[in-house]
């Protein structure tokens, strides 16, 4: 049998194979990269959410705390009222101090969820535009990288038919 004849591959060529290879290899990188930097950024944004749950349902659980306490509060002094005047006057009270304590929790519980809803809208603002920033840089250094590739094909073609 005989053996199939050896083609030498030019030198150009293995030149042009490698720099493309090294230019695929570069975008490839900046793409993953991009990527990996919107993903941090995505959990940072639901880290913050998080952060801001547990700070609302933080305060949730004292504002119970600090209504049910003065429910307590009323009823032992409603035990030891002398008369049905005095107990009267303490109910009056307590309407009056719950309704000012609930406005003023419900004005701060407003608060934070504002403030929760804008950290949250301002971070996925910022990552929307981190990302597609970085999405066209690296597709336009993958589009470099396709010009450079096609003239290095050309170029090396040129010298080969040569």
């Amino acid at each position: 049998m005989s053996n199939p004849p050896n083609y030498e591959v030019p030198a150009e060529m293995r030149d042009f194979a490698e720099k493309s290879v090294e230019q695929a290899r570069k975008a490839f990188d900046s793409f993953i990269g991009a990527a990996r930097r919107t993903a941090d950024t995505v959990q940072g944004s639901a880290e913050l959410a998080r952060s801001n749950a547990l700070d609302a349902s933080s305060r949730g659980f004292e504002y119970a705390e600090q209504n049910v306490n003065a429910a307590f509060d009323l009823a032992q002094k409603l035990v030891r009222s002398r008369d049905v005047q005095e107990a009267m006057q303490h109910q009056a009270e307590f309407v009056r101090s719950q309704f000012a304590a609930i406005q003023a929790q419900a004005k701060e519980f407003s608060g934070l969820a504002q403030s929760a809803m804008q950290q949250g809208a301002e971070r996925a603002k910022s990552a929307m535009q981190q990302g597609a920033d970085e999405a066209r840089k690296a597709m336009e250094q993958g589009q470099d990288a396709a010009k450079q590739t096609a003239q290095n094909a050309q170029d090396a073609a040129e010298r080969a038919s040569h």
